[in-house]
């Protein structure tokens, strides 16, 4: 945990207003309330990979393989597991565990969720993530058999992102059914949705694990982020996620709660379209990188929290390159590519976003970008259809997005695969070389020749420009003090590692 400095921000105090203490105590250990951006688009863990989504859904479901809160790889539904060869991994499946509907989980119910989220026809949006497992199969033991098309290094940090879910349940209920009303084991059962509003948990007594202190919890659908804070400082709300530096400036000046942050393995990046008019030239994907200044941007306006990168990983993913800086803030060399360009240049050029993200990084690479001369106007959505968007044609794609990506693996494959190569729905890039690049440092089972393909890979984005790398980006949340917890880098909020004490 870092809480936010208060020397940090010492110069704006004098300019802001601080906050009064709360007009009402805050909430007891009953009822956890969580204030989130926008509310989930679905609960299915399968069918979603967005934040808000994960928030709840984390809860509902265990997952074959977790993180603790150190970061290292630990069991969960699997107890143990041994890699026989490069391409088969036998997993041991804990035999105490009760899905929230009475029925045990079991060896079938892992294959079912290994085959379910692999299948191309069901369309998951994490496919690229799991796509090279190609065999799931339950042995005589009970144990569970997975199969690899190759050697598959990432797969285990892939893995702690795979929910069991109850096969009978599913087929039973039907895809739409079960995304409303959704029946996992975790330590939280699912109680009600209030579309647009809230979702409500309730503790799961019978659970296997550690139990969780809460009997119940609520996750709430807060867009605006002044009412977010405002619900945090009266003891409307326990926990708020989505702050910036200029709102934990406001929570470090109020009393009963504080900002808490975590560098995490998120990359913001700006996608730029090489499929799109006049982005096809390499010049003007150049000149749209050397216009972005990033230190500015860390600097000032994220308050120093987040860390400059080069390159479309952060220092926590396996292969990232060390000393690797990207395309460098030039603008003189923008204005110049862009002069030799001339009239393809002139066409405006449209930059998806989300008020999911923050809006002052948005607008100030909209101003960067005309100060070069380019002109870009930004297309606002809500965040499900910015992620339809995103996963859309590369013909039909936007022009220019702002996204910030977290495969929660920590590992190269989970973020440079599904955004570059061409089999991925939110890839807009068409190569062949790249894809056979990518594949190969996939199923590379040396980790130096490995590091050295991940090295290729991130040198041909600095000559291509895909994407703008901009920064690793940090997560900061507002929260009672009377809660016990520690954020950390993947970004969950697992409700049964909170506490609370008066």
């Amino acid at each position: 945990m870092r809480l936010v400095p208060k020397t940090l921000f010492a110069a704006m105090l004098a300019a802001t207003t601080a906050l009064t203490a709360p007009s009402v105590a805050l909430a007891d250990a009953e009822r956890l309330v969580i204030d989130l951006v926008n509310e989930p688009t679905t609960l299915d863990p399968h069918l979603q990979w967005n934040p808000d989504s994960y928030y709840v859904y984390r809860n509902i479901f265990d997952n074959l393989l977790t993180r603790d809160d150190e970061g290292q790889i630990v069991p969960q539904i699997a107890t143990e597991w041994e890699q026989v060869s490069d391409t088969e991994t036998v997993f041991t499946i804990r035999d105490d565990v009760v899905f929230h509907d009475g029925s045990p989980l079991t060896a079938e119910d892992v294959v079912f969720s290994v085959q379910r989220i692999t299948d191309p026809e069901f369309g998951s949006p994490q496919l690229s993530q799991f796509e090279s497992i190609t065999g799931a199969e339950v042995l005589e033991d009970g144990r569970v058999k997975l199969t690899t098309a190759t050697g598959y290094p990432a797969l285990f940090a892939q893995l702690v992102k795979l929910s069991i879910v109850p096969k009978a349940v599913v087929e039973e209920m039907g895809r739409e059914a079960f995304n409303l009303a959704p029946v996992g084991s975790g330590p939280y059962r699912f109680d009600s949705w209030q579309r647009g509003v809230e979702v409500g948990l309730v503790r799961n007594d019978d659970y296997w694990g550690d139990a969780g202190a809460f009997p119940a919890a609520v996750f709430r659908a807060v867009p605006d982020a002044s009412t977010r804070v405002a619900n945090l400082t009266s003891g409307a709300s326990d926990l708020v996620v989505g702050m910036d530096p200029d709102l934990a400036l406001q929570l470090e000046a109020a009393d009963g709660v504080s900002p808490l942050s975590a560098l995490t393995e998120r990359v913001a990046y700006l996608s730029v379209n090489r499929a799109k008019p006049g982005l096809e030239d390499v010049r003007l994907r150049r000149a749209i990188a050397h216009a972005i200044d990033r230190e500015l941007l860390v600097e000032g306006l994220l308050g120093g929290f987040d860390n400059l990168v080069g390159q479309m990983l952060t220092p926590a993913h396996v292969g990232w390159v060390e000393g690797m800086e990207g395309v460098p803030y030039d603008p003189d060399a923008a204005r110049a590519l862009i002069a030799e360009i001339g009239e393809p240049a002139t066409r405006p050029l449209g930059f998806a976003t989300s008020p999911v993200f923050d809006q002052r990084i948005v607008q100030a690479i909209q101003q960067m970008l005309g100060d070069v001369g380019l002109t870009v106007e930004i297309e606002m959505t809500d965040m499900a259809t910015y992620l339809q968007k995103s996963q859309s044609a590369p013909e039909d794609a936007p022009d220019m997005g702002f996204g910030r990506w977290s495969c929660a693996c920590q590992d190269a494959d989970g973020v440079l695969y599904p955004l570059l190569h061409s089999s991925s729905s939110w890839s807009r890039v068409r190569d062949d070389d790249l894809d056979a690049l990518l594949e190969s440092a996939r199923s590379e089972m040396d980790p130096d020749a490995r590091q050295a393909l991940y090295g290729q890979v991130h040198e041909w984005v600095a000559t291509e420009v895909p994407q703008v790398p901009l920064y690793q980006a940090a997560i900061l949340y507002g929260a009672s003090d009377n809660l016990d917890w520690t954020p950390t880098s993947n970004e969950s909020l697992f409700l049964n590692r909170m506490g609370w004490s008066e």
